[in-house]
């Protein structure tokens, strides 16, 4: 294809690539989020911990925004072969967005910079904030047991074990729950995605999934394990201390209080408002890439059910690190960050967000993908430079014959428009190493 300047009007279109061999997926752990990025290093070497980069603030990460250099890198994802990628950045007074690429494979519909998007496990900073929120209120104690609020939902001594701060920090060791929603995973088949497409789970169903398997360690041990279960029960939690369903909870005190318009828990399958199909992959199981937008996401509730902009992801994370959504207490509790596994690798997580390290400084923020569907936020620590983007092809990468994921050069491109974005003019070409964002599901152990 010969490469265009993308804007929210792009309408350049791909057809879906065939996958070469046919894989089976043994473990399905974080679905929800597509894990985090690893970067500055090369893609596949593991980040182990927080190093001495700078904060990144608005003159470190580049302003003003080189428009001309977004343009031609979003159009990069999509000339990799991304179906569809809508991107927005903000520095302060200066704003940029644009989208590259097709809503719709078969009508050749564009994508807009506008578009709604499921953000997946991005859902866990605004559960997070919720419960901090109750931390400042005196109804919760970090450091306490979940049986204080939950009595007799963790069995034995799990439950005076596993604290508050140990299911934000994905440090319970809890196992993930989507292998139990999703049993056709374990052997290598995707049917349950189709077989469950409109089935509604109850919070306490996700949480008996996660309790049936093993646990991946003893309370509060380090490196962490990331599963999506701490956060239906963080939901849970929430519900008991405030007296309303955790949703409507977030919706009033966390959404609306930042000022978020468009962004909300879909109360049907459907994505409320304009918004791209969404073609999962699952690493060439499915061939060709078959369309997920409509999906009953109550397996993903207060762990990654959230619809979104990015305008508004950016609005959120700058009203949080401005202080608007929490004191500076809890933000610096929310900042504490211990090592997390993701698949054999470590990131940098707090309480529902994350830190990555790039050239230029410190971001915090988070990722996630549903089915279907991949996003990436991330901040600057003082919340002026800001990027968020959303695409809408999941798990594209094949595999080779060791079972490991092979680099995709949409990899590389996404790299470069978060480095264009974040760290501003040139800073793509003078990265010492590659920059690898949302790394292909870490949780996801796949054989031939």
């Amino acid at each position: 294809m010969t490469p265009s300047r993308s804007t929210q009007k792009d309408d350049r279109t791909m057809t879906p690539r065939r996958g070469r061999r046919m894989l089976a997926v043994t473990a399905a752990g974080a679905l929800l989020a597509t894990a985090a990025p690893a970067a500055p290093a090369a893609a596949g070497a593991p980040v182990t911990g927080p190093s001495a980069a700078p904060a990144a603030t608005s003159q470190a990460s580049g302003s003003p925004l080189d428009r001309q250099a977004l343009r031609q890198s979003l159009d990069a994802v999509h000339e990799a072969g991304m179906y569809g990628i809508y991107s927005a950045v903000r520095d302060g007074g200066h704003g940029w967005k644009g989208a590259s690429g097709v809503a719709d494979v078969e009508t050749r519909r564009p994508v807009r910079a506008d578009m709604r998007h499921r953000v997946g496990s991005i859902t866990k900073t605004f559960t997070a904030v919720a419960v901090l929120q109750q931390v400042e209120r005196g109804a919760v104690e970090l450091d306490a047991p979940v049986n204080r609020y939950l009595p007799g939902l963790l069995p034995g001594e799990r439950g005076d074990r596993v604290t508050v701060r140990m299911l934000l920090n994905h440090t319970s060791h809890i196992a993930d729950y989507v292998l139990g929603a999703f049993p056709s995973l374990a052997q290598g088949s995707t049917a349950s995605l189709d077989e469950h497409r409109f089935r509604t789970l109850q919070p306490r169903q996700l949480v008996e999934f996660g309790l049936a398997a093993p646990p991946t360690g003893e309370p509060g041990a380090t490196p962490g394990s990331y599963s999506n279960t701490n956060y239906i029960i963080a939901g849970l939690l929430l519900e008991k201390v405030t007296g309303a369903p955790a949703e409507r909870h977030i919706t009033r005190h966390v959404i609306g209080r930042a000022g978020l318009r468009d962004t909300s828990f879909p109360r049907t399958p459907r994505i409320p408002g304009p918004h791209s199909k969404a073609y999962e992959s699952m690493y060439g199981l499915i061939d060709p890439p078959r369309d997920y937008s409509v999906y009953d996401m109550s397996w993903g509730g207060t762990a990654g059910a959230l619809v979104s902009t990015m305008d508004d992801l950016n609005r959120f994370y700058r009203a949080l690190l401005q202080g608007r959504l929490l004191g500076r207490a809890q933000l610096t509790e929310m900042q504490k960050t211990v090592p997390v596994g993701v698949g054999g690798f470590a990131i940098d997580y707090g309480l529902g967000l994350y830190a990555l390290d790039l050239p230029c400084g410190r971001f915090w923020g988070h990722d996630g993908g549903v089915w279907g569907m991949g996003t990436q936020s991330l901040a600057s620590p003082d919340g002026r430079r800001l990027m968020s983007f959303g695409f809408n092809l999941m798990k594209y990468q094949r595999v080779n014959d060791e079972g490991v994921l092979e680099p995709h050069p949409i990899d590389a491109a996404l790299g470069g428009h978060l480095m264009a974005g974040l760290c501003g003019p040139g800073a793509a070409r003078t990265a010492q190493a590659p920059v690898t964002p949302l790394p292909a599901d870490r949780l996801l152990s796949i054989k031939r």
